[in-house]
């Protein structure tokens, strides 16, 4: 298992304006995300040992997207600069920012190619077109479900 953590800044170049305000949620998810993975394997399946890597990764990126998309708390430059230094995941968030996509849980869960049927992922499925009672749970992320209520 391979995670991207991002870099320790070793720039001369300080960081932009508002980065002492998000940056102690931002350590706080690194070192969420250090423990996830040296946490024990045993008893879990291979996927299941992602989940919470997954799960830490959408927080991160979603904390990031929310402070510049929905709040506008952060500037442009700072919103660039966590982009550049790897704490958002560029790509995901592009597809929150489009209608239907914007509860989306990870990436590997529209690729078609990872289904077994060609399709998306059942999380994508919403909960109204599901059977009754249902339980459902994506084998990629542990996903119960981002593709709404409707």
């Amino acid at each position: 298992l391979r995670v991207r953590m991002p870099p320790i800044r070793n720039s001369k170049k300080p960081p932009p304006e508002g980065w002492d305000l998000i940056e102690p949620v931002l350590d706080e998810l690194n070192a969420k995300m250090r423990e996830a993975i040296e946490e024990p394997h045993e008893g879990k399946r291979k996927v299941e040992t992602q989940w919470p890597i997954f799960r830490i990764h959408h927080q991160r990126s979603r904390y990031i997207y929310d402070l510049y998309y929905k709040r506008e708390a952060i500037s442009k430059e700072l919103y660039d600069f966590c982009i550049k230094q790897g704490f958002a995941d560029p790509a995901l968030i592009a597809k929150w920012k489009k209608s239907g996509y914007e509860n989306l849980c990870c990436l590997r869960c529209i690729q078609a190619r990872d289904t077994n049927h060609g399709t998306m992922c059942v999380c994508r499925v919403p909960r109204s077109k599901l059977e009754e009672g249902r339980v459902i749970e994506c084998v990629h992320c542990g996903c119960r479900g981002c593709g709404g209520n409707h």
